[in-house]
């Protein structure tokens, strides 16, 4: 199967109120409608986290909308999704999480070419205010500098 339409569904607020530390990507449990929906772009991981129980990470709060073609085995939108990594990598995280304070995060959900689900997460830590202060402050400056650069290039 060849995928030609690539969905990439990204957190657009992680960069902004969080500092990325680490990445991973890693797999997702999925029942037929939730895969078929995210295929359709039907999905929004802007309210997400990962969690971990039982030493297995899920993603809490991803929203799947149901797939339209369903009968009653449709699936629920907002239910927990268990994410894949190999058995190094997720002690790593459980370890970072519990020790420092950090926190995962979704960044973008795609399909890739083989047509399956991943999730690119991230070690995160939350910035502070006048961190977020100064990456306002770096957007705006960029923003001038392309502006200046259009206008006498």
């Amino acid at each position: 199967m060849d995928f030609k339409n690539k969905i990439e569904i990204k957190n657009r607020k992680a960069r902004f109120e969080y500092e990325i530390l680490d990445k991973y990507m890693a797999g997702i449990v999925l029942t037929g409608t939730e895969i078929k929906a995210i295929r359709l772009g039907k999905a929004s991981i802007a309210e997400s986290f990962c969690e971990f129980k039982n030493h297995e990470l899920y993603v809490i709060n991803m929203t799947v909308q149901e797939y339209s073609h369903a009968t009653y085995f449709n699936h629920n939108p907002k239910q927990e999704r268990k994410l894949l990594l190999n058995r190094k990598e997720l002690k790593k995280l459980e370890k970072e999480v519990t020790n420092s304070g950090n926190t995962i995060i979704p960044l973008k959900l795609f399909v890739n070419d083989r047509g399956l689900a991943k999730l690119d997460i991230a070690l995160a830590r939350g910035k502070k205010l006048h961190d977020k202060r100064e990456t306002i402050k770096d957007r705006d400056n960029k923003r001038r500098l392309d502006a200046i650069k259009k206008q006498f290039g």
